[in-house]
């Protein structure tokens, strides 16, 4: 037990690190709301390697603490929606097995921008925020599968080290 919770604590501080590094570091390319994720690559790894538990558990602790910490109220909304239908979706496309790592980081970075627009047209007011939505589909299908392949690479090294 007190293992698992050590584990968990390191994988939510090295989630939380990898936000801090994203908020930090400009990538900025002109297109608003376009971030790398590289936060999810904790939570794509705890997913395959740790369980569905441990890396859902992993997602919404970090996004609070990432929130409370570098965000608004507003900016929080936005992480939540995005990381809990992000986390949904993977979750469904992992117990499919019909995608691979890769496959499953891509609908998480899909979905997450998903949940932001949804978000988005609430606040805001208006549908037609939608317009804005294939720049980040598009955005999110490719930061997934950067995401998804580094999330395999690590998966595959560790299983091997285990072995």
């Amino acid at each position: 037990m007190t293992g698992r919770i050590a584990r968990n604590g390191m994988m939510i501080a090295l989630a939380f690190i990898f936000s801090y590094i994203e908020a930090i570091i400009p990538f900025h390319i002109g297109i608003p709301g376009v971030k790398l994720g590289i936060a999810n690559l904790v939570v794509v790894t705890a997913l395959y390697l740790l369980g569905e538990k441990e890396a859902f558990y992993i997602s919404i602790v970090r996004i609070v603490l990432v929130g409370f910490t570098f965000s608004n109220l507003f900016s929080m909304l936005y992480s939540i929606a995005g990381g809990m239908l992000s986390f949904g979706a993977m979750l469904l496309g992992k117990r499919m097995k019909k995608f691979s790592v890769i496959g499953v980081s891509v609908l998480g970075g899909f979905f997450h921008n998903v949940g932001q627009i949804v978000v988005a047209g609430f606040l805001v007011g208006t549908a037609r925020i939608i317009y804005y939505f294939p720049i980040l589909a598009i955005s999110g299908i490719g930061t997934g599968i950067i995401i998804g392949y580094l999330g395999k690479v690590i998966i595959e090294r560790i299983n091997r080290s285990v072995e």
